[in-house]
């Protein structure tokens, strides 16, 4: 018998709920983030997230590949920039930069393939 619980029907209107304000120390801001669903097996997640006009998250990587659907504003990437309906994939464990251009936030649909960490370039 598994201890899993078994998954739920769910919806989450995302106008209607606050986002979870998420410090981020190296950036020295809040960004924004909503979690709509996070695998319980293996930490795989779909979140909402919001990247204040003019902040990018410097050389980093993670130990998952993760994609952002660029929903609002343009998303700065380390290999270019993208406006809403994009989808961007990031594989795991490449160098990568990516948050908002100068021109105002980004809001996007960030999805992961397994466990999120980040590891700063300049902290290894």
């Amino acid at each position: 018998m598994s201890d899993s619980t078994p998954e739920q029907y769910t919806t989450i209107d995302t106008n209607a709920v606050e986002w979870e304000k998420s410090f981020n120390p190296k950036l020295g801001v809040n960004l924004g983030r909503l979690m709509l669903r996070k695998d319980p097996a293996n930490g795989a997640e779909i979140r909402m997230i919001r990247y204040p006009k003019g902040v990018l998250n410097p050389e980093h990587t993670h130990p998952c590949g993760h994609g952002i659907f660029v929903l609002e504003g343009k998303l700065q990437t380390h290999r270019g920039t993208y406006g809403p309906g994009t989808w961007v994939w990031f594989p795991r464990g490449e160098t990568m930069e990516h948050g908002a251009t100068d021109d105002g936030d980004v809001v996007g649909i960030f999805i992961t393939d397994g466990a999120f960490d980040i590891y700063y370039k300049d902290d290894e």
